[in-house]
């Protein structure tokens, strides 16, 4: 279902009920899930040993071999669905804030801007709100925004216990959802991108923002 690690929640693949593996016999099938999930298993280990932190996957470079390790075991993109790469224009998906009102997020976007996926039932990223509340109310070259993988009635409870100010948006969990289309084929998290104000992908990030984190990341290189 959504096995909880140390410092990251992954989304397991999801197929139709009901559906029968074809092409393959049980028993490959089975070796073949059991590697990718070792394999996933084994980089978020080494991501997250020594209390939650490693400073090798906390580079640039250590957390985009860590993105390699998720896109190679994860599940095939569903059919038609744009999915942004570093360095390119992200789909303008349409998404709802919390009040049912809908906005296309790439037309929305008129700065360079921090977007985090969490969820309600995610510890890491109920770890790290206090350090995107905090950047975000303290400086205004970078938007932080909020996308919410979960009811928009639970988010908008959480919202407001945890005086989340800055701007939030919905969208229904699952192998389409807005983190996939930005990066996150394995559905990781928490999960953050940095958009630049031509609404290009500048950066991505797995997992949570500890102390100080933030600034550092979006610092220009």
């Amino acid at each position: 279902m959504w096995p909880l690690t140390t410092n990251v929640v992954t989304r397991a693949a999801l197929t139709p009920r009901g559906a029968a593996p074809t092409m393959m016999t049980m028993r490959n099938l089975t070796k073949t899930l059991w590697f990718a999930a070792a394999g996933v298993a084994l980089a978020l280990a080494v991501l997250y040993a020594t209390d939650g932190r490693n400073p090798i996957y906390e580079t640039d470079t250590g957390n985009k071999a860590l993105q390699k390790a998720m896109e190679a075991t994860a599940p095939a993109t569903p059919p038609g669905l744009e999915v942004a790469k570093e360095g390119e224009i992200i789909p303008n998906l349409k998404l709802k804030d919390l009040d049912g009102n809908e906005h296309e997020l790439r037309t929305a976007i008129k700065k360079p801007t921090l977007v985090n996926f969490w969820a309600t039932w995610c510890g890491p990223c109920i770890e790290e709100i206090p350090e995107l509340v905090e950047f975000a109310t303290n400086q205004t070259d970078i938007e932080v925004l909020g996308i919410a993988l979960d009811e928009p009635d639970a988010a908008k409870q959480f919202v407001e216990r945890f005086n989340m100010k800055y701007p939030q948006l919905y969208d229904e969990v699952g192998p389409r959802d807005a983190s996939v289309s930005l990066g996150n084929p394995r559905g990781v998290l928490p999960y953050s991108v940095l958009i630049d104000a031509d609404g290009r992908l500048i950066k991505q990030k797995i997992g949570p923002f500890h102390k100080g984190d933030i600034e550092k990341w979006v610092a220009p290189k």
